[in-house]
């Protein structure tokens, strides 16, 4: 990334709260949305406590680097010690190229989902939502029965991405990269054009043509 400047403005620093009251032996999802059993949460608070003011201060660096406060030559080190959870998506847009090719190209992405332009190929179809179920079963967003439900948006991706690399199609194994994006980004269509930077330009040959014609018995691949 040759320079980060000016590509947020107002961005806000997340505020990390102290210890909250949890029961020692509860049930409940962490940031991502994985159910957490039986978690060991003094030892989670004794390891954050000291932890936060790390990560505070980091997303206090990182928001005056993205507003043009900061040097460019320390983006290296900051990557290397972590990009925060809340500025991920931005990053990533920006260093792998997907946003310019989002602008570039606008309305592209949903024109690959609208069926009045195109039909979907039933094989590409039936592949992708044999994998639904089967993406990060353990987080809760990714159920059928969560409100709202990232399999949908998930599935859109996956729909979108097959029609646009048509010689690989969806291999498995692309249900999880897509997932992982969204549960960053929170937003489809950015998902789609960073999978495109990953899979077109940044990792190419990670998902050939012989793979996505692989077959098992009782599945289809698109």
């Amino acid at each position: 990334m040759e320079n980060v400047s000016g590509l947020i403005k107002g961005q806000s620093v997340s505020r990390f709260h102290s210890k909250q009251q949890i029961p020692k032996h509860a049930t409940t999802t962490h940031q991502f949305h994985y159910r957490l059993e039986d978690f060991d949460y003094e030892s989670y608070e004794e390891l954050m406590s000291e932890y936060l003011a790390v990560l505070t201060r980091r997303s206090i660096r990182w928001s005056r680097l993205l507003q043009g406060r900061g040097r460019t030559p320390t983006v290296k080190r900051y990557v290397r010690k972590g990009v925060p959870n809340e500025h991920r998506g931005l990053v990533w847009m920006s260093a792998s190229g997907a946003q310019e090719h989002l602008e570039k190209n606008p309305g592209y992405y949903h024109s690959l989902l609208d069926t009045t332009k195109q039909q979907h190929d039933p094989k590409l179809v039936d592949s992708i939502r044999t994998d639904l179920n089967r993406t990060f079963p353990d987080n809760v967003q990714f159920r059928k029965t969560s409100n709202p439900c990232l399999q949908k948006t998930l599935y859109n991706v996956l729909l979108a991405y097959g029609h646009h690399n048509p010689a690989v199609g969806y291999c498995q194994g692309m249900n999880f990269i897509a997932g992982y994006l969204i549960i960053i980004t929170k937003d489809e269509e950015k998902s789609f054009w960073l999978m495109d930077a990953l899979l077109g330009r940044i990792l190419p040959g990670v998902f050939v043509v012989h793979l996505s014609l692989h077959r098992r018995p009782g599945r289809t691949r698109g």
